[in-house]
C-alpha cells in the first residue's frame, strides 16, 4: 500500500512519475491552483492592512476531496508543483486548503525538479525542504497588483467607451508600446538615397565581380578611419557622382584579408525560445508555450515509454547543470569530433535577472536526438523539440570561422567596395543556424593584388527611401518587453494572446497592428493612468517582486505603496467621467425599415451604425466614416474602413467598384511635383508615389 503521496500540478505527468517511483508511491495533481480571489469582488481589505481573501474555485471541490482522501492514507506528502513562484504559490494553497499543516504525525514536504526524469525526481525526493514564503509572497503581490489594476479601472473603460473592456497592469503597457510604435511608422518621413553598383569583369571569372560606391577617394583622415561610407542623397549627388567616373581606368586600391569567428547562440530562455519560433517555425507565443508545456509534461517515446523531453519551460537563466554540459561536450566530440567542441561556458546573458536559479531550456537527455523521436511525435510536437535539441547542442559547440576578404576600387577620384566570405569551418553551424542569420555573401574574389586593373561592365544605381521602424510581430513584442524588463516568462504569451482577444490589437501576416478599439483604451489609460502604463513605472514593479521573492522587501510594503495612489488616480477619473455624457451620435443615414435617423454606436469590433427604435427595431449597418476627400481614382468619398482583424484604413465608398485603398489618410492636396494624390505623415503631407519623394511642410500646406 502506498504510504508516500505526492501531489503535481497538471495529471499529464501523473503517469510519467508514478513509472519513477513505484508502489510505494501516490501521485496525484491539482489541476494547477485551487484557491484564488473570489471574481466578485477586490478579494482584499485595504482598510485591514490588506489581508487576502481567498476562496475555493469552482470546480475544485471534487480535486480536494479525492486528494483529502489520499492525505488520510499517506505518512509523507510531497508537494511537488512547477518550480517556480506560481508553482510554489500553488503548494502554499494546497497546504492551506488540504489543512496540510494542521494535521498531526504526518511529514509535509515541498520538491521540486527543474525536469521530469527518473534521476531530477528521485534527487528531489533525497532533499526535501519547507515552502519558501518569499516566493509565495511574490506570486501573491503579483495576483493582487494585477487584481488592482483590473477591478478598478475596467470598469471605467466600460463607462468611457460603453462596452466591456479590460485593463491590466502588465498588458495596458504592452499596448502602449504597440501604439507607440504606431505614431513612430505614422510620423516617420522617408529619407531619400541613391545606391551605385559597379560590375567588373575578373580575369578567370565567370561571373563580374559587384562592387558598391563607397565615397571620394580624397577623403579627410579622420572620415576615412571612421570607415564611414558616403551617402548619395538625391538624384543630383548621383549624377555629380557619374560625371566624375566618365571616362576614367579602374584599379584595385586596397585588399584585405582576414578572419571572422562566429560565436555559438546560449541556450533558450522563455523569451528567445518563443522569438525563435515564431520566425523559424511561424509559431503564436501561446501555441509555443502549450507545445513545450507537453515536452516538458511527458510524451510516449518508443523504446522509452513516458519521459519529459524537455526541462522547465518558464526561465530566464542560461545556466546549465553541469552533468547536462559534461553530456552534451561528450555527445559533441563523440558524433562530430573533438575539434567541434566548445573550448569553455558560453556567454551568459542577464545574468542579474536569474528567475529562482533555473536551467536554461534544454533537453533532458541529449542522446535523444530529433530522428530517434520523429515517429513518436506529432510534427509540430517534433519541429519544436528539434529547435531545442539544435540550439542546446549548437551552444555546447565551437565557433564558426569564415575567411573574409575585402576589396576597395578606385575609379578616377572615386571608391567602391566589395566584401566576400568563405565559411572556412562550419563549427556549431553544422547543427544550428539562427532564423535572423542571413545567408553569406556568396561571389568570389579571385586572385585580386593591390594596383590590378580592372574592367569595367556597367554602372547601375538605384533609387531607396529609408524605411520607417518595423510593425512590433509577437517575437520582437516579447523582445521588447524583455528589454525593457516588463513582466517575466511565464506573462509574455498570455499577455499577448489577450490584447489580440480584447480586440485591441489585430494580426496581420505576422504584424501587431493597434486597431480602432485599442487607440481609444490607449488614450484613455495615458490620459487617467500615466503610470500604469509608464514602460519604466512598470519595470520597476518587476523588480520590487525580485525583492519580495528574495526576501530583501515585505509584500504588504508593495501593496500599501501602490494601492492609495491607484485609488486617488480612479476616483479623479470617477468624477472626471461623470460629466461626460456620451449621447448617441445620430447621422443622415436613415433607416430603411422604420425611417427614422441612424445613429453610431460602439461594438466589439469598434463603431457601427443602428436603429435608435432597438428593441422594436434591429437594424444595424456597418458604420463608413467620410474624412472629407475624394477618392483619388473614381471621385466618390473616401471613408475610414477597417480590415477583417481591425486594422485600420482608407478605401472608396464605391467599393468593390473602386479599388483604392491607402493606410495612410489621402490629403485633398494633389502633388505639385508629379500630380499624384498626398497623404499625411504626422505634420507632413508626402506625395503618395514613393519614387517621386515629394513633401510638403505645414506652412507650404496651410498656403
Amino acid at each position: 500500500m502506498a504510504n508516500h503521496l505526492v501531489i503535481v500540478e497538471s495529471p499529464a505527468k501523473v503517469k510519467t512519475i508514478k513509472k519513477f517511483l513505484g508502489s510505494s508511491y501516490e501521485v496525484d495533481a491539482s489541476g494547477g491552483h485551487v484557491r484564488d480571489l473570489p471574481k466578485s469582488q477586490l478579494g482584499f481589505d485595504p482598510e485591514h492592512d490588506y489581508e487576502p481573501k481567498y476562496i475555493t474555485i469552482r470546480g475544485k471541490g471534487d480535486v480536494l476531496a479525492k486528494l483529502r482522501k489520499e492525505v488520510k492514507k499517506a505518512d509523507k506528502i510531497y508537494l511537488a508543483t512547477d518550480p517556480d513562484r506560481e508553482g510554489e504559490a500553488i503548494s502554499w494553497h494546497l497546504m492551506k486548503a488540504l489543512k496540510l499543516d494542521e494535521v498531526k504525525n504526518k511529514s509535509v514536504y515541498r520538491i521540486s525538479f527543474n525536469e521530469i526524469t527518473k534521476n531530477a525526481v528521485k534527487a528531489s525526493l533525497k532533499a526535501p525542504r519547507t515552502l519558501d514564503m518569499n516566493l509565495v509572497n511574490a506570486q501573491q503581490t503579483r495576483r493582487m497588483l494585477d487584481r488592482m489594476v483590473g477591478y478598478r479601472i475596467s470598469p471605467l473603460l466600460w463607462a468611457k467607451v460603453k462596452r466591456g473592456l479590460s485593463a491590466g497592469r502588465v498588458q495596458s503597457v504592452a499596448l502602449r508600446m504597440i501604439c507607440d510604435r504606431e505614431d513612430e511608422i505614422n510620423a516617420f518621413i522617408p529619407e531619400e538615397y541613391w545606391n551605385l553598383d559597379a560590375s567588373f569583369k575578373i580575369a578567370g571569372m565567370k561571373k563580374p565581380l559587384t562592387a558598391r560606391y563607397y565615397g571620394p577617394a580624397d577623403s579627410g583622415k579622420e572620415e576615412k578611419a571612421k570607415g564611414a561610407k558616403t551617402v548619395i542623397r538625391s538624384k543630383a549627388e548621383l549624377d555629380a557622382v557619374m560625371k566624375d567616373l566618365e571616362n576614367v581606368s579602374y584599379l584595385v586600391d586596397e585588399v584585405k584579408k582576414g578572419e571572422r569567428v562566429k560565436k555559438a547562440p546560449i541556450p533558450f530562455t522563455t523569451s528567445t525560445m518563443q522569438q525563435e519560433a515564431s520566425k523559424a517555425l511561424n509559431f503564436s507565443t501561446q501555441k509555443t508555450m502549450r507545445l513545450a508545456q507537453q515536452l516538458y509534461e511527458g510524451v510516449e517515446v518508443k523504446g522509452h515509454g513516458t519521459i519529459g523531453l524537455i526541462t522547465y519551460l518558464r526561465t530566464d537563466s542560461t545556466r546549465i547543470a553541469e552533468e547536462a554540459d559534461a553530456a552534451a561536450r561528450a555527445f559533441v566530440k563523440e558524433h562530430y569530433g573533438e575539434n567541434y567542441m566548445a573550448a569553455g561556458e558560453p556567454v551568459k546573458k542577464n545574468a542579474g535577472k536569474i528567475q529562482d536559479a533555473h536551467e536554461a531550456i534544454r533537453p533532458t537527455d541529449i542522446s535523444l536526438t530529433p530522428v530517434m523521436v520523429k515517429e513518436s511525435l506529432p510534427r509540430d510536437l517534433f519541429r519544436l523539440y528539434q529547435l531545442i535539441w539544435k540550439r542546446f547542442a549548437a551552444s555546447r559547440m565551437a565557433p564558426a570561422v569564415y575567411e573574409t576578404t575585402m576589396v576597395k576600387i578606385r575609379g578616377g577620384n572615386q571608391l567602391f567596395s566589395a566584401a566576400a566570405s568563405r565559411l572556412s569551418f562550419d563549427g556549431f553551424m553544422s547543427v544550428y543556424v539562427d532564423a535572423d542569420d542571413e545567408e553569406e555573401k556568396g561571389q568570389t574574389m579571385g586572385a585580386m593584388e593591390k594596383g590590378s586593373a580592372l574592367s569595367l561592365e556597367k554602372l547601375e544605381p538605384s533609387q531607396h527611401f529609408t524605411q520607417p521602424p518595423a510593425h512590433y510581430t509577437e517575437a520582437s513584442l516579447v523582445k521588447a518587453l524583455e528589454e525593457q524588463g516588463i513582466g517575466r516568462p511565464s506573462t509574455y504569451a498570455p499577455t499577448i494572446t489577450t490584447i489580440i482577444a480584447r480586440r485591441y490589437v489585430a494580426k496581420e501576416n505576422k504584424n501587431l497592428y493597434v486597431t480602432e478599439l485599442g487607440e481609444v483604451v490607449n488614450r484613455i489609460m495615458k490620459q487617467s493612468f500615466p503610470s500604469i502604463v509608464d514602460v519604466s513605472f512598470t519595470a520597476n514593479m518587476e523588480s520590487l517582486l525580485d525583492k519580495v521573492a528574495d526576501g530583501t522587501v515585505a509584500w504588504k510594503t508593495v501593496v500599501s505603496n501602490f494601492y492609495p495612489d491607484l485609488d486617488e488616480a480612479v476616483t479623479i477619473a470617477e468624477k472626471e467621467l461623470e460629466s461626460v455624457k456620451i449621447e448617441d451620435e445620430v447621422t443622415d443615414e436613415i433607416c430603411e425599415l422604420c425611417g427614422r435617423n441612424m445613429v453610431i454606436k460602439y461594438g466589439p469590433h469598434g463603431k457601427f451604425l443602428a436603429c435608435p427604435g432597438f428593441p422594436d427595431c434591429k437594424n444595424t449597418k456597418p458604420y463608413l466614416e467620410k474624412i472629407g476627400v475624394p477618392c483619388p481614382k473614381c471621385g466618390k468619398e473616401v471613408v475610414r474602413k477597417k480590415t477583417k482583424k481591425g486594422r485600420l484604413y482608407y478605401g472608396c465608398e464605391a467599393n468593390p467598384d473602386c479599388d483604392f485603398m491607402s493606410w495612410q489618410k489621402p490629403s485633398t492636396q494633389k502633388c505639385p511635383k508629379c500630380g499624384s494624390y498626398m497623404v499625411e505623415k504626422g505634420s507632413k503631407l508626402l506625395c503618395a508615389d514613393e519614387t517621386c519623394g515629394y513633401r510638403m511642410d505645414p506652412a507650404e500646406k496651410d498656403k
